[in-house]
């Protein structure tokens, strides 16, 4: 049965285990022929917990498509919808949602039918409605034209028709924002702090090694590591810093000869060795330019500076040798995944380690950037702005750990660039 109202809406959801609702009004085009349009960008995906994005290039209108664990809800039922998945539109772009009522006797097909055009009146009144829990479930409901639920939501204000809007604190809102700020404003207060980690289990132990920043202010945040790609704190992503570049990402190369042999061939093949009798693969590569010692340059393939908002659904960064062979590729769509679902909001924290004692103290001011897209991060990449920067290292035989493998292939970003990679960007003195 529908469910009436606001309040009765934000129950059941809770209820089922929902900590973020939001909806969607729906236009005469947002059927199950032509897909319900969540928006421009791939903003979107910040909203949903979705599957491994998968690139399809080879069809009519090339896109990315992402699988949703996805249940359509009343005042009592609650039944699967199974062939539910995201689909990203690079050439516009833009998501839409799909596949949603296929095998699921409780979808509201009725309402989700194509319009005749000669039937259309130009408007509509329905709003579908989703709330998503923290293990990965999106739960929807449909409030029909002229509906009490329907009438009540429309009228509730919003910026645009087209977005998605809030109806439960929204991740990044300024009380989240607030609360973050707040919990590192005593951090910077009460510090320094002596290095220590949380593991999974919820204990806190000390950490001797030297990279324990991050680890030492995850741990006087509460937040324990776990290995869903998602944002560390209230919607936030917390990173912390000691120099003047700041590590984005981590992603392993999925192709070339790194992908399809490993990180320790990869290394023999590619690496130098030290002094101390490690072998290496390191130096700073930017997009076009050649890098020492290995000889290897960075490519962008499938995105093009005179388009900054649209992306190839083949597309990649990769390392060629001095061949040109492709030795490492991390394809668009694996990025994607990862980066809209984890810094969609990010705070990046200045930090000071005492080497005499093994402490941290965190500094002012806080750097806060909200609302990111790929594209700003593809474009970044092109000018020169975010780096390869790797550390991938086999121990050699005078180590503690001779022949262990350390893999680190991290991209990197002058913290005076972070600016590029959002919307908005400011500095929050603590």
């Amino acid at each position: 049965m529908a469910i009436e109202t606001v309040e009765k809406l934000l129950r059941r959801f809770r209820d089922l285990g929902a900590e973020r609702v939001f909806f969607k009004k729906l236009a005469e085009n947002d059927n199950s022929k032509q897909q319900v349009y969540l928006g421009k960008g791939f903003a979107a995906l910040s909203f949903f917990s979705y599957g491994e994005i998968v690139a399809y290039p080879d069809l009519k209108d090339p896109n990315f498509k992402a699988s949703l664990d996805f249940f359509w809800v009343d005042d009592e039922l609650i039944e699967r919808a199974p062939g539910t998945q995201l689909i990203l539109y690079p050439a516009y772009p833009e998501v839409r949602l799909s596949g949603f009522l296929a095998g699921c006797r409780l979808a509201p097909s009725h309402h989700m039918q194509k319009i005749p055009k000669e039937c259309r009146k130009g408007f509509d009144g329905r709003v579908l409605i989703f709330g998503t829990t923290a293990d990965g479930r999106t739960f929807a409901h449909l409030a029909i034209e002229n509906s009490s639920l329907a009438n009540e939501l429309r009228a509730l204000p919003s910026e645009s028709d087209e977005l998605l809007i809030e109806l439960t604190l929204p991740v990044g809102s300024q009380e989240n924002r607030q609360k973050l700020l707040d919990a590192l404003r005593e951090i910077h207060r009460t510090g320094p702090h002596g290095s220590k980690r949380m593991y999974s289990n919820g204990e806190v132990k000390p950490y001797a090694a030297r990279n324990g920043g991050g680890y030492t202010l995850e741990a006087l945040l509460g937040i324990a590591p776990n290995s869903r790609s998602e944002p560390d704190y209230m919607g936030w992503e917390i990173k912390a810093y000691t120099k003047s570049r700041v590590t984005l990402m981590t992603p392993e190369p999925n192709g070339g000869f790194y992908g399809r042999e490993g990180v320790r061939a990869f290394v023999e093949k590619y690496g130098h060795v030290s002094a101390a009798g490690d072998k290496y693969f390191t130096g700073a590569h930017k997009v076009n330019k050649p890098t020492e010692p290995a000889g290897t340059t960075l490519k962008l393939r499938g995105y093009d500076l005179d388009s900054p908002d649209k992306m190839a659904v083949d597309g990649a960064i990769y390392l060629v040798n001095e061949l040109g062979e492709e030795v490492a590729v991390w394809d668009f769509a694996s990025l994607l995944t990862h980066w809209n679902r984890k810094h969609a909001f990010a705070a990046y924290v200045p930090t000071e380690r005492f080497s005499a004692t093994n402490e941290y103290h965190y500094k002012s001011p806080i750097l806060m950037g909200e609302h990111t897209d790929f594209s700003k991060y593809l474009e970044a990449l092109a000018r020169g702005k975010i780096v390869f920067d790797p550390g991938s290292k086999i121990y050699g035989p005078d180590s503690e750990k001779p022949g262990t493998v350390k893999a680190r292939s991290q991209f990197r970003i002058a913290v005076k660039d972070l600016n590029n990679l959002y919307s908005r960007f400011t500095a929050e003195k603590l």
